[in-house]
């Protein structure tokens, strides 16, 4: 029995009382005393004890509004802070009630021997606190609705309460947190730290030394006056008892007091139905993902939201009250016969756009993405090659026998070694023939895929694969090293056979020839059904943080139907692909495919060569290329023999995308294949062909589009399941506008199609915030790009929602400027960014020149007289560099939010540096 006993500094009673005043952020109407009798525990313990409680309650504020409460937020704060972590939470709950939406009472308590709460001396374990909280509530008479919110350990006493009053329980809402500690894995180091014999008393009580460590893990550093604030009750150690008792509380093994009642409110969790909603700081090295996961799966229909950057202050980190009040509004309430919160339409009363008929086949009727694999399983025609296989060898040729057979039997060797529908399987596989099989043997499992290419950078790549939370890595060996170096988690399978000290060095389980021996006679469980998650698809991080877009079976088969429909890419069909995604859809297309010699991870080191030797190995008829690709294949024709030429000479279509491709580039790719239709598709990871145009359209469309519209790159009219619609901007930038297909209004650009995505993975604010509603059972995808339609109904670009710059004279979208001064002599590539404040913002141009100039700088006098000319728009400066920043997937998307920050920088004073 582990008891922990207050220092003789501690020993002393202390009374409640309410905040001094002239804390940051904290209205003193907020706060009451309430005296709550202590109730027996079943284990004996006697009741009777009276105590005083300090809390926030908005109750009075909210009646002298004449709001009546919808439901009532009880918050729990965890150690070392008090109901001041709150504060932003009953302000805008009160603000809202104000403004007329709905009133949510929000009841924020300091838990006994914490914050302003009476001192009782005593120790409180886990049982205690649950049942501490059950007494307050009881003493203020409180009813249902209520939706309990937690932080740190009150996110254990919070849950405690809810799974015992599921009569009057609405809703769940969590910061970060634990509620289950896995026997085979260690406490976190901090608290391992703050245990240790000698250091407890010491560190949390006799100095604040785990009040002050706590306090600094703010991101970013939480104000002195706010630091003060959290301070307040802990000014002597008399009144940090309750701190160390906390710590001392924490149940390290199954001999702990509280370790009982811990495990019953955890699988208690599992039958919770109610609302959950888990917002979650992926820094803190506290509570790190893996509770996060845990929570997952005990409450597996929450909603979550990681916010990148956060940690274990998440409350003073993010918006998360905005978060929790946004969520309230679409939870669905539980409670009868009240209803958590007035029932509120998801969808406008009258449609903005009139629903049509897409012709599009049902998703129920779908051919699987392994359809072919098992048409073809005999044939030995060529499903794809290897141009650079990892042997150094020549070209792998692939058939569909051997593809079909090899996906078979690593698809029921991973069932062998444990690996069920739904689990997450992370492919750090270069493309090449593995990675397709592994793709295709997940798929037909029923494992969900998360693919987060090595253009991220190692840092991204981390971040997306420990938010990802794969159950399973397989990897090459540079993949399975930074897996081990970084703590990635998940078994780890390894493509090729290492030697038995780098297995263990690494914490390899299997390597992919084992899975093919443990699967050559076993039988594959059921295949999965259309609306099963398939994927997590990583998005290439060019425009914030990359995120994690979840596609289901039925919606990656209706991606390779719009293809096959748009291009004829099918059955037969020889595919390059220099665009990773396009190459693993290959076998679901039956097209047989080819990714050329390249890393993929570089798109500028491909060269003509390399794609006239794919095209000659498979006699492509459809090659597809990202636009820096292009680019360089262009630059390198010049190193073609009549041979290639021959060869580039039988393409029938070629496709670039993933950014702008302008009409001289295309039209030099086309030089190169005079035989083939030139297209450049528009799309994003979110949705992998919305839009088609040709060569010869671009043309056609520059002829068309009169002078006075809105610029930007024409990519064309909608594929034949998608539709597009616009949302006019205001003068702030915001897309606010009902959705449209006028003419002629730049706006942001919404798609729907039956291959848009599902939703982002554990991003569920994103994700509301990139859905438009319009009528029930559709997906409006907001894409964040700027554009208008033409009246023609052809799509144009015009850039990217973040980068508008927001002028005196209005709003201004950056790709019209940027194409103008680009297609002046002496410019390579040009971007238009905005400097100063919103709503008088001032344009930049900066551009790349030809040859690349050798310094930042000043453009000369002639060249920015050039660039004033043509911009279309008032330039405050014209500024030359040696290169643009880019992303990295692409080599083509210009980071303008990097470029405005520094030029701002730079024209207030900042040393001439390369973005």
């Amino acid at each position: 029995m582990v008891r922990y006993r207050l220092p003789r500094t501690g020993t002393a009673l202390a009374p409640a009382s309410v905040p001094p005043s002239g804390l940051p952020g904290l209205d003193p109407d907020w706060s009451r005393i309430v005296d709550v009798v202590e109730s027996g525990l079943d284990d004996g313990t006697p009741a009777g004890a009276t105590h005083a409680w300090h809390l926030l309650d908005n109750g009075e504020q909210l009646a002298a509004l004449g709001a009546e409460p919808v439901g009532t937020i009880l918050c729990v704060h965890g150690n070392p802070t008090w109901s001041y972590l709150w504060r932003d939470l009953v302000a805008q709950s009160t603000a809202a009630a104000a403004d007329g939406r709905p009133a949510w009472r929000v009841i924020a308590v300091d838990q006994l021997d914490m914050g302003f709460s009476e001192r009782t001396g005593v120790a409180r374990p886990l049982a205690r606190r649950v049942r501490d909280l059950d007494d307050l509530t009881r003493a203020l008479g409180l009813t249902g609705p209520v939706v309990t919110f937690g932080h740190d350990w009150g996110g254990v006493v919070s849950l405690g309460w809810a799974v015992d009053h599921p009569e009057h329980l609405a809703g769940v809402m969590l910061l970060n947190t634990a509620i289950h500690q896995s026997d085979i894995e260690p406490i976190p180091a901090p608290l391992r730290l703050a245990l240790a014999r000698g250091v407890l008393g010491v560190g949390t009580v006799t100095t604040t030394a785990f009040l002050d460590t706590t306090l600094a893990l703010g991101h970013p550093a939480l104000p002195a006056t706010v630091r003060n604030a959290y301070r307040a009750p802990y000014r002597t150690a008399a009144r940090r008892g309750g701190i160390g008792g906390f710590v001392a509380d924490i149940p390290v093994d199954a001999r702990h007091d509280s370790h009982a009642e811990l495990d019953r409110i955890a699988e208690s969790l599992r039958s919770l139905t109610v609302p959950a909603l888990l917002l979650w700081g992926p820094r803190d090295p506290i509570f790190s993902d893996r509770y996060l996961d845990d929570l997952s799966d005990r409450l597996p229909h929450a909603a979550v939201h990681r916010f990148e950057g956060a940690g274990h202050l998440i409350a003073e980190d993010v918006d998360y009250a905005g978060a929790a009040l946004g969520w309230l509004v679409q939870a669905t309430p539980p409670v009868e016969p009240t209803p958590l919160v007035e029932p509120t339409p998801l969808v406008e009363p009258t449609p903005l756009v009139e629903p049509v008929e897409t012709g599009a086949e049902p998703v129920e009727a779908a051919r699987p993405l392994w359809h072919y694999l098992d048409e073809l399983l005999d044939s030995d025609e060529t499903a794809l090659i290897d141009m650079a296989p990892g042997t150094g060898a020549g070209p792998r040729v692939v058939s569909w026998r051997l593809l079909s057979r090899r996906v078979r039997e690593i698809a029921a060797g991973l069932h062998q070694i444990g690996v069920r529908r739904g689990d997450r399987v992370s492919l750090l596989v270069p493309p090449c023939a593995d990675l397709t099989a592994v793709l295709y043997a997940c798929i037909r499992l029923g494992a969900i895929v998360v693919v987060a290419d090595a253009g991220l950078g190692l840092a991204g790549l981390t971040r997306a694969v420990r938010g990802a939370r794969p159950d399973h890595v397989i990897g090459a060996l540079p993949g399975l090293m930074a897996a081990r170096a970084l703590g990635w988690p998940g078994q780890k399978i390894s493509v090729n056979r290492l030697p038995t000290a780098s297995r263990r060095a690494l914490g390899v389980s299997y390597a992919l020839a084992d899975l093919i021996s443990l699967g050559r006679d076993e039988e594959l469980p059921e295949p999965p059904q259309p609306g099963d998650v398939a994927a997590v698809l990583f998005t290439s991080g060019s425009t914030g943080p990359a995120k994690g877009v979840v596609y289901t079976h039925g919606q990656l088969s209706a991606v390779s139907r719009a293809l096959h429909a748009q291009y004829g890419v099918g059955r037969g069909t020889g595919l390059v692909a220099g665009f990773a995604p396009f190459a693993l859809l290959g076998p679901a297309l039956g097209a047989r495919s080819v990714t050329p010699d390249m890393d993929v991870t570089a798109p500028k080191t491909l060269t003509a060569t390399a794609v006239a030797a794919a095209v000659a190995a498979i006699d492509a008829t459809v090659v597809f290329l990202s636009p820096a690709a292009l680019a360089n294949v262009v630059a390198t024709q010049g190193e073609l023999t009549p041979a290639d030429r021959a060869a580039l000479a039988r393409v029938t279509s070629f496709l670039s995308a993933g950014a702008p491709v302008s009409e001289p580039l295309l039209a030099s790719a086309a030089a190169l294949m005079p035989g083939a239709s030139a297209h450049t598709p528009y799309g994003m990871t979110e949705g992998l062909l919305m839009t088609d145009i040709t060569l010869d359209g671009i043309r056609e469309a520059a002829r068309d589009d009169v002078a006075s519209g809105p610029g930007g790159v024409c990519v064309g009219r909608p594929t034949a399941t998608t539709r597009v619609r616009i949302s006019a901007l205001d003068e702030t930038g915001a897309a606010v506008g009902a959705l449209s297909e006028a003419p002629q209004v730049t706006g942001e650009i919404v798609v729907s199609a039956p291959h848009v995505k599902d939703h982002y993975d554990r991003l569920w604010l994103t994700d509301q915030a990139a859905t438009r509603a319009v009528t029930p059972g559709e997906r409006w995808h907001r894409t964040g790009d700027v554009g208008h339609l033409d009246a023609a109904g052809r799509l144009w670009v015009e850039g990217r929602l973040p980068h508008v710059i927001t002028t005196a004279h209005g709003v201004v979208t950056p790709v019209g400027p940027e194409l103008a001064v680009s297609a002046l002599t002496g410019v390579d590539r040009a971007a238009a960014v905005g400097v100063g404040p919103a709503g008088s913002q001032q344009v930049v141009i900066v551009v790349e020149t030809v040859p690349p100039a050798a310094r930042v700088g000043l453009a000369e006098p002639a060249l920015a007289e050039d660039v004033r000319l043509v911009a279309g728009q008032p330039v405050a400066a014209v500024l030359v560099v040696p290169h643009l920043p880019t992303d990295i997937r692409h080599n083509s998307k210009i980071d303008r939010t990097r470029l405005a920050g520094w030029a701002h920088g730079i024209l207030t004073g900042a040393r001439l540096t390369q973005p």
